[in-house]
């Protein structure tokens, strides 16, 4: 019999049988010794040395003979990381001999229970926490009431451990300090409402968009278009000019081609202004080359909702009675040969204002004016009063009267160069967002405290961190109010204070920013599959699948779910164009809906039904067992399997028939030729039957059942010997480990909250936080109540810097 690389060994530390994933029971009397040290070292010694002493070359030095079982508080990184890899059933390697669950289950608890008792907490701080791009657009909602794109403004932000906000990567740069400035500036008197104010402002529809449906947001009775929430600087006139795209058409002089009869409406907020008839008005082709003429219309400042769209008429038969119609009629993809296709809108500019006025009222004006002087004496006491309060909200803390003398300083020098009491405070709100204590979370040391000593930071300072914790931030009057009068510190004021953030509206930022990143939503924006191979898929689709998880994970959250409801639950959301997608009849429009799954439709159940995540982990021409194995480890176990040795190459083609109907082969088949090769074969023993199990599904998360002509065999056996039998049987596998998907889970909230990595030192509090979850059966705000509660997220420690003698993250 050959001898397997430890390389292609460790490539295959899944192995471990997934049932020690339940964790926390007590061990049965046969697996008592295991508990001991002296069992410890036994099992130790039977099982794990010959690979990780350090003799072999391609294995990890893990256990080299000073490290002592029988003391692990001496090396707790060490050992969390075994723990970690065991949890996740990554050791003993496949074939390779091991120890009975009971046995190994018994060994992990009691390893983790030593790991509890002796290892010292650290708190090192993050460092200078630089608010990110979503942070920033959020906090500047919040305390100037005007919604703002940073995308347009900042450069994106960098990510580690999962997340854009963690501080360590969050620098700051030239280009950075430069963008903050033009931010500054510009908002400043978009918020103020001022007059001298013109913009010119671009919205793009995507290229593999589709116009041929009713576009939620929009009347009934329209069809395709875009709707845009538009800030107006000023009460005004603007233009608007559109440029329709016809599919197939484009260089034919007619705007539509050969379809007549169409009229294009103009709407704010959802009232009419205007209908083009392009038979009579447009019918040149103007539309093409040069868009529409600039329409002029009247808006107050402010933020409004401009729709475009087409009136639904009724065409030829030709068009409506096709037996295949795709879904998929997009910009980019033109027209499919002897049909004309519906026309799109490409995109929208809009102008002004133009005969401006000072803006009269706005949502901003009211959040930033908190009085209006009646004369001229009154003007600097009622600037000073604005100052302060903005202040104390950008600040996060009370304001003083530095702070105050520090913004009326810009309001005297605006005056004094001959602007009005408006262009004063316009100043003052430019240089709030310029402040570094706007722009960064600080927090400050105690003085006369020693080093490496611990101390509680102070309520001001916690709201903060709770704030952009769980709405991405800054505090809201209540929560700041609460802690400035020091009463945060109040475990029962505490704990209403996070339920009310949880089901305020502002929550959502959580969703959006915790979830998109951890669960790899994000990617969907990525992700473009092959429009020849899959000629439904569009960008329609793509936003569906992220709707659909976002309001499947908003539940979660909203409704404080249990967690484990992520993994197995009988509902979803959907709307007409998904719902087609999934094969579910009797849902009609393009509102998004909650519907209960039936026997037919299990497969949809928790994430692994879910289109969003069956298409981050496939590739743009066919799925990949590999990658779904990958994913679904990440996610759900919280490891992954090492990258492929340096020269392999995975070669695989997709599975549909080619041009001359030649048969190709099932990606089954490619994979198992595959992984026959050394050092490929134990790696994929590991992967590949979670794949496999997902196979049912393309690359786009459509359900099947033949894969090159053939009956697809979603069957495989996990490390453990489990069998599997397709989707429903990998999702019970999950749930039976619950323990170990909560403490991904948990691990990744603390990482999000905390802006660092979780560390070896932060896993006893992580496993403390989900045996207390137990009792409520993981319920989603228990999660979060034991993060907030704990004391990495209230304390610090003075002179400790993240990244000073931390260790190395947990994977």
């Amino acid at each position: 019999m050959r001898k397997q690389s430890i390389f292609s060994i460790l490539l295959g530390l899944s192995a471990m049988m997934w049932a020690v994933l339940d964790g926390y029971g007590q061990a049965p009397k046969s697996a008592v010794g295991a508990n001991t040290p002296d069992g410890r070292k036994k099992i130790i010694t039977q099982y794990c040395v010959a690979c990780h002493s350090g003799k072999l070359k391609d294995a990890p030095k893990v256990f080299p003979p000073e490290l002592d079982i029988a003391h692990v508080e001496k090396d707790p990184e060490v050992w969390e990381k075994v723990v970690r890899k065991m949890r996740a059933g990554m050791m003993p390697p496949s074939g390779l001999p091991r120890p009975d669950a009971a046995t190994m289950n018994a060994f992990v608890t009691g390893l983790e229970a030593d790991l509890d008792k002796t290892t010292a907490l650290k708190l090192p701080q993050p460092g200078l926490h630089r608010l990110n791009r979503a942070e920033y657009s959020n906090a500047v909602r919040d305390l100037l009431g005007v919604n703002v794109d940073a995308t347009k403004f900042l450069p994106s932000d960098d990510s580690t451990h999962g997340f854009d906000n963690q501080a360590g990567t969050l620098t700051v740069s030239p280009a950075l300090i430069e963008g903050y400035r033009s931010a500054a500036g510009n908002i400043a008197r978009v918020a103020m409402g001022d007059a001298t104010l013109r913009q010119q402002t671009d919205y793009h529809a995507p290229e593999d968009t589709s116009q041929d449906y009713h576009v939620e947001g929009l009347p009934f009775g329209t069809r395709g278009g875009m709707i845009v929430n538009h800030t107006f600087p000023a009460d005004g006139e603007y233009a608007l000019k559109v440029w329709p795209v016809n599919l197939g058409n484009m260089d034919n002089n007619q705007a539509f081609g050969g379809i007549s009869g169409e009229k294009l409406e103009f709407l704010l907020d959802g009232e009419q202004l205007h209908v083009y008839d392009w038979d009579r008005e447009l019918r040149a082709g103007a539309a093409i080359h040069g868009g529409t003429p600039d329409f002029r219309f009247k808006a107050s400042a402010g933020e409004h909702a401009v729709g475009i769209t087409f009136l639904a008429q009724n065409y030829s038969p030709n068009i409506n009675d096709l037996n295949k119609h795709f879904l998929r009629s997009t910009i980019e993809t033109g027209g499919i040969a002897g049909f004309t296709f519906y026309p799109h809108v490409g995109y929208i500019r809009i102008d002004g204002p133009f005969n401006a006025k000072p803006a009269s009222e706005s949502a901003s004006r009211k959040k930033i004016l908190t009085c209006k002087p009646a004369n001229a004496g009154e003007e600097t006491a009622c600037a000073k009063k604005i100052a302060a309060t903005l202040a104390r909200s950008a600040f996060r803390r009370p304001s003083t009267d530095a702070d105050v003398e520090k913004l009326i300083g810009f309001y005297q020098r605006a005056r004094n160069d001959g602007g009005n009491f408006d262009k004063g405070i316009e100043m003052v709100v430019q240089r709030v967002l310029m402040d570094p204590n706007f722009l960064f979370r600080k927090e400050a040391e105690p003085e006369n405290l020693a080093n490496n000593a611990k101390y509680r930071v102070t309520d001001t300072e916690l709201a903060s961190r709770l704030s952009f914790f769980l709405w991405s931030s800054i505090p809201d009057e209540e929560l700041l109010t609460v802690a400035s009068q020091n009463k945060l510190r109040d475990p029962k004021v505490l704990e209403a204070q996070v339920k009310r953030m949880l089901a305020s509206p502002k929550s959502e930022s959580f969703v959006t920013n915790f979830f998109g990143q951890w669960l790899q939503v994000r990617g969907l924006h990525a992700m473009a599959p092959e429009p020849k191979l899959f000629p439904d898929f569009d960008d329609n689709l793509r936003n569906a699948f992220e709707r659909e998880a976002q309001m499947f994970t908003s539940s979660i959250v909203h409704e404080d779910r249990s967690i484990i409801d992520m993994l197995n639950a009988d509902y979803t959301f959907v709307n007409e164009r998904l719902a087609k997608h999934y094969g579910i009849p009797g849902v009609y429009g393009s509102n998004f809906r909650r519907i209960t799954l039936d026997a037919d439709h299990d497969m949809r159940r928790g994430l692994l039904g879910k289109g969003f995540f069956l298409e981050i982990s496939s590739q743009p021409a066919r799925t990949s067992p590999v990658s779904r194995g990958k994913t679904v480890m990440e996610v759900f176990l919280g490891v992954a399997p090492p990258d492929p040795p340096p020269g392999v190459v995975i070669k695989l083609v997709s599975t549909d028939s080619d041009a001359h109907g030649a048969r190709k082969p099932s990606m089954r088949e490619q994979m198992e030729q595959h992984r026959k090769n050394e050092p490929c074969m134990t790696c994929h023993k590991i992967m590949d039957p979670i794949g496999f199990a997902l196979e049912n599904f393309d690359a786009i998360g459509s359900w099947r059942t033949l894969d090159a002509g053939n009956p697809i065999d979603p069957s495989g056996k996990l490390v453990d010997g489990s069998q599997l039998n397709g989707v429903k049987g990998l999702r019970e596998a999950l749930v039976r480990y619950t323990p170990q998907f909560t403490r991904v889970a948990t691990r990744h909230l603390m990482t999000y909250a905390l802006g660092r990595g979780a560390e070896y030192y932060d896993m006893p509090t992580i496993r403390a936080i989900v045996r207390d979850a137990e009792k409520t059966n993981y319920k989603f705000s228990s999660l979060v109540l034991g993060v907030v509660k704990s004391e990495q997220f209230q304390m610090n420690m003075k002179g400790l810097s993240y990244g000073a003698d931390t260790g190395a993250a947990a994977q």
